[in-house]
């Protein structure tokens, strides 16, 4: 297309764009150009996105977008495949359903993606369902299998274990043949862990969980911890973390400052401080975690007829994408257990 020629209505899509860093607010509806698929990729007609913490770092101007990639807001997507582009190896047909994990654009209602990160959505899944897989599901299994290793028998300390990435890593624990315990900030959203899995849950804001670790565990601690909160938790985890054990780092909700003895108390127990981000990792990477995902966790979303140990995604609301503020406030509130889900476009 020439630089003189409009793009026509056909080109044009709706998106969730910001113009200013800011609140829920400043995110507004527009109509961009529609991107188009190149070497290896494949054209997805969205029909649903899902939350990430990540999404309201980057509308605050505190998450930038990897060079290269979308401005639009949205880490994941669900929707199906709109065309392919050139040089794709896979047979993916139009119309096929899929998800996705996604460096941005997932706020849109269409999304090109390399096609090394396409999953075929279960059957027995709806496409919102869906939505709520590949962001939360994959940073889960990364940070249990690529980054601290899990064993099976193993105690699994997993806080904000009734978010997205808290349920999901939950379960997947349990797949694994370890031992899942949680953190959250309410009875409700602990019995939510616990129909997922969960051993034992403690309320952060009643009781020490590191002392309930410790009598949990019989005073051995927790092998592998889980944790988003980082500066204020860091004394908490590292006296509950066992001999050798794995602290892994994959946020910092609860502040990035720490004043102490963290090091020193850190080497007392030969223990491991692992810090993991899956935005800023390599194509290959992520093909890599996509490949053994769909080979080792996906089968277990299947019919619960046909899977002992069946997985499921945690849904706790849903809003419209011109309702996307509210959804952006509804997290912010900490109100939700389980992923809060975008409907951008209806199925047809």
């Amino acid at each position: 297309m020439s630089q003189h020629q409009r793009p026509s209505e056909n080109d044009m899509m709706t998106a969730v764009c910001i113009d200013t860093p800011g609140g829920p607010e400043s995110m507004l509806l527009r109509n961009v150009p529609r991107p188009q698929p190149e070497h290896g990729e494949v054209l997805i007609r969205v029909h649903a996105t899902a939350l990430n913490r990540a999404d309201t770092l980057q509308r605050k101007g505190l998450y930038p977008a990897p060079p290269g990639e979308s401005e639009v807001l949205g880490l994941e997507a669900a929707g199906t495949v709109a065309s392919v582009g050139p040089g794709v190896r896979q047979s993916w047909g139009l119309g096929d359903r899929v998800m996705t994990l996604l460096s941005g654009g997932g706020y849109a209602e269409y999304v090109a993606v390399p096609e090394e990160l396409l999953m075929s959505i279960p059957t027995h899944l709806t496409v919102y369902q869906a939505a709520a897989i590949p962001e939360a599901w994959l940073t889960a299994f990364q940070l249990l299998h690529f980054v601290a290793q899990v064993k099976e028998g193993e105690i699994v300390l997993v806080h904000a274990g009734a978010s997205g990435v808290g349920t999901a890593a939950v379960q997947l624990v349990r797949l694994a043949g370890a031992i899942p315990i949680v953190t959250a900030g309410s009875s409700e959203k602990l019995q939510m862990a616990e129909t997922l899995g969960a051993a034992a849950g403690f309320n952060y804001k009643h009781e020490d969980f590191a002392e309930k670790v410790s009598e949990f565990t019989a005073g051995r601690g927790a092998n592998v911890i889980l944790d988003c909160i980082g500066g204020s938790n860091w004394e908490r985890n590292v006296a509950c973390l066992a001999t050798d054990g794995r602290w892994v780092l994959y946020g910092c909700m609860g502040g990035k400052t720490v004043t102490g003895d963290i090091l020193g108390k850190l080497l007392s127990k030969r223990g491991q401080l692992l810090c993991s981000l899956l935005r800023s990792r390599s194509l290959q990477y992520k093909a890599d975690l996509v490949r053994a995902f769909s080979e080792r966790a996906l089968p277990h979303f299947s019919d619960p007829t046909s899977s002992p140990c069946r997985l499921r995604p945690v849904i706790d609301s849903m809003f419209s994408l011109d309702q996307v503020a509210d959804a952006h406030r509804h997290m912010e509130a900490n109100r939700n257990t389980g992923k809060i889900v975008i409907n951008v476009m209806n199925p047809q």
